[in-house]
């Protein structure tokens, strides 16, 4: 019996927290570490980053798949094709609470650049509150939560409020 390496769960976790962002009226983001592998507009890429808005009111054709993220998207009104490799996705959110959750950034940083990565995507979400609070393990995805209050286990219900978001860790 052949054991293969089983694939990677970024790529279901991106779509499993677009469709919750979708189902609950929210706007899902994603932040991308930008190399020469990524298909978008340089001209908005900040500090080797870019933060795209991946909702269906502004994409066209999106397709969330295995390996890439593809989909049309208008920048100052000209309709550009948009490519992004998984591997570089650092991170989906909603943009209205800011929950959502961070992954391990490409095998191409070093931990010191991998922290400041993550701790710019976070200072560029003013409207979230997110900053700098960041813990960076490339073992482990990293779930962006609300650190207003946390749900005992006998209350299914999320916090809500605006409250500030922090991470917590899912292993």
């Amino acid at each position: 019996m052949n054991a293969q390496e089983p694939t990677t769960t970024r790529p279901y976790l991106i779509r499993a927290l677009h469709e919750w962002c979708i189902d609950n009226g929210f706007t899902p983001y994603i932040a991308v570490r930008v190399d020469a592998s990524v298909q978008v507009p340089r001209e908005y890429v900040k500090d080797g980053e870019i933060v795209l808005n991946v909702g269906l009111d502004a994409t066209s054709g999106l397709l969330l798949g295995n390996d890439y993220i593809e989909f049309k998207a208008r920048f100052g009104g000209k309709a550009r094709d948009i490519m992004v490799p998984v591997g570089r996705v650092v991170a989906i959110y909603a943009r209205e609470n800011g929950q959502g959750m961070a992954f391990p950034p490409p095998m191409d940083l070093d931990a010191t650049e991998a922290t400041e990565a993550l701790v710019s995507i976070s200072e560029e979400m003013p409207d979230t509150g997110l900053a700098g609070h960041l813990a960076v393990d490339a073992d482990r995805v990293i779930q962006l939560v609300s650190s207003e209050a946390t749900p005992s286990e006998d209350s299914p219900r999320p916090p809500t409020g605006g409250g500030r978001p922090a991470l917590k860790r899912v292993k």
